[in-house]
């Protein structure tokens, strides 16, 4: 299954969608309101979130999704990032930077690299902007697969845009905090796909596409299984001696790198991931 948070008479519903269409889990139980709240039910009963939805499905109102306020399907206390996990990341980060070589060793190594992305005043949703700096003068989207964790197990996957900075990271690599870490420098959406309902987590095709004043200006396609790490590798080095929140995002790192493009208020970036959807987000100063 597929679950969203959906606006509804000014309040979070979480609406799941299978093959036979949408439910209002919170309407058939107000007590499920968010993706966090059904995972912790799902622990404590034994089963898996698809499961307990199923158990509610009979009782909940049908919803148009084309029609919903869509929101962000979760707001983590923190959304981490891997980085330099796809041969064509590695050698974007290495044209960028004045010190190449370091990205070769990361990209090589069993160590993957690891580092907080974004909080929830910074993370924003489906339909929302996402932010370019105002001392930045190269600013690109980067299209990832986010792992869901909840209270240390894999549950679900949703689509990330971490947003970046390649001018101020390619000054410095030290730069990296401010290069990735700032108001709106994160999305993601529309949904979390549920394990049960993705085959292969490294079997997706992904997709971006740019618009610009109604024209595409950038369009590509990748595919996870070209990660040099699994979901589960990154997964588990995230862990290591790291408490983390009970739900948490670790998006898994872009195979797409537009070059001869910097993000300009106004631009649309469409971000498809097979199986999970489309995160669609407009482009904002900040």
């Amino acid at each position: 299954m597929r679950y969203y948070r959906v606006a509804t008479d000014g309040n979070a519903h979480l609406v799941a969608e299978d093959d036979a269409g949408a439910f209002d889990l919170t309407a058939a139980n107000e007590r499920i309101d968010s993706f966090t709240t059904l995972a912790r039910c799902a622990d404590v009963a034994g089963t898996s979130i698809d499961d307990l939805a199923r158990r509610h499905r009979e009782d909940a109102p049908s919803v148009d999704l084309t029609a919903a306020d869509v929101r962000a399907p979760a707001r983590p206390p923190e959304v981490w990032a891997a980085g330099v996990t796809y041969e064509i990341s590695e050698e974007a980060r290495e044209e960028e930077s004045n010190t190449p070589d370091l990205y070769m060793e990361v990209y090589r190594s069993e160590r993957p690299e690891l580092f907080l992305k974004s909080t929830p005043s910074r993370t924003v949703g489906p339909g929302e902007a996402v932010g370019v700096r105002g001392d930045s003068d190269w600013d690109v989207p980067e299209p990832e697969l986010g792992v869901v964790v909840y209270d240390g197990d894999v549950v679900g996957y949703t689509i990330g845009n971490d947003v970046s900075s390649r001018e101020i990271e390619g000054d410095n690599p030290l730069y990296l905090p401010q290069a990735k870490i700032y108001d709106r420098s994160c999305s993601i959406g529309p949904c979390i796909a549920s394990t049960e309902s993705i085959d292969d987590p490294h079997d997706l095709t992904m997709t971006m596409t740019i618009e610009r004043d109604g024209e595409v200006v950038y369009e590509q396609s990748a595919d996870t299984g070209d990660m040099v790490h699994s979901c589960e590798e990154l997964v588990s080095y995230l862990e290591r001696h790291n408490e983390l929140p009970e739900l948490t995002v670790l998006l898994t790192g872009t195979a797409l790198v537009p070059e001869d493009y910097t993000m300009h208020p106004g631009d649309e970036v469409l971000i498809e991931i097979e199986d999970v959807g489309t995160l669609t987000n407009g482009v904002v100063d900040v």
